[in-house]
């Protein structure tokens, strides 16, 4: 199978700064791998096994180290499990699933399996969240309860102005690698600067083979076969999936919706301030 990066020297950057990313986090962890049903699967596994478990899911062109960045306190009332997602530029197998079946959700209750979890939370973020919901239409029997934020697969945006707006700057930075059309990039989506965001995507982008398969839709049937609870955090200003048109779809589809929080001034990504207001509530819980 031809590899996802597009050079050996391409892939040791990327790992060098997911890394770096671990370092900088200052907390004690151990790597563990997993070989699934649809290949290696490496996770960062943080706090007590004493503690309840929670797996985080990051967003797509993501890695498990942004993921405790995202929510680095989890680890104090929660064991944590931050999976590296197949197919993206972390440490995991480069098997691409299909967002079409439910081969994610299977992923996910093997790995649940795997590590003999019961009652587990799961929060996510973007891509993270399809994923999520993926794996509770496949089987929630051993989940607790779920966070969603901004996440994929409940509505999408207007794609003309995605066109424009988050794709054409992508590929004239993959076509000229000149920053400004990064930094244009991460201005839409970040609500705040993200300087290992600009350094670690300069380095995707141009390294490894993304997946521009269009993101589907869960349909209402699906949704009102999930029974866990779900909270879910919409972002106001998110041009890829829209905070309002879908807080009005989940409201309407998803009968275990729990809790709904508008995030009135963040972009797709969210800055720290929201990130910690998330992470408040899910300990809360």
């Amino acid at each position: 199978m031809k590899s996802l990066f597009r050079s050996e020297e391409g892939k040791k950057q990327i790992i060098n700064l997911y890394e770096q990313k671990l370092r900088d986090l200052e907390i004690a962890y151990k790597y563990k791998i997993i070989e699934t049903i649809y290949g290696k699967t490496n996770i960062i596994i943080a706090g007590d096994s004493t503690k309840p478990p929670i797996l985080l899911i990051h967003g797509s062109n993501g890695c498990a180290p942004i993921a405790l960045e995202t929510y680095p306190n989890l680890y104090k009332d929660f064991q944590v499990f931050a999976i590296d997602v197949l197919a993206q530029p972390n440490k995991s197998a480069e098997t691409r699933l299909s967002m079409k079946d439910n081969s994610y959700g299977v992923w996910i209750n093997d790995i649940i399996n795997q590590l003999k979890l019961n009652n587990v939370t799961m929060a996510g973020f973007s891509f993270g969240g399809l994923i999520i919901l993926k794996t509770l239409i496949q089987n929630e029997k051993n989940i607790k309860e779920v966070f969603l934020s901004a996440p994929a697969f409940i509505v999408n945006g207007n794609p003309l102005i995605l066109l424009f707006r988050v794709f054409l700057p992508m590929k004239l930075y993959i076509k000229t690698q000149k920053v400004k059309y990064l930094e244009k990039f991460l201005k839409t989506l970040f609500t705040e600067p993200d300087n290992f965001a600009l350094k670690y995507l300069a380095k995707v982008f141009i390294q490894f083979r993304m997946d521009f398969t269009p993101v589907p839709v869960i349909t209402k049937e699906e949704a009102s076969q999930i029974s866990t609870p779900i909270t879910l955090f919409a972002a106001k200003r998110d041009i890829m999936f829209p905070g309002t048109k879908m807080i009005n779809r989940a409201n309407k589809i998803f009968p275990s919706l729990k809790k709904v929080v508008m995030l009135e001034n963040s972009k797709h990504v969210q800055n720290r301030m929201d990130n910690y207001a998330i992470e408040k509530i899910i300990l809360k819980n």
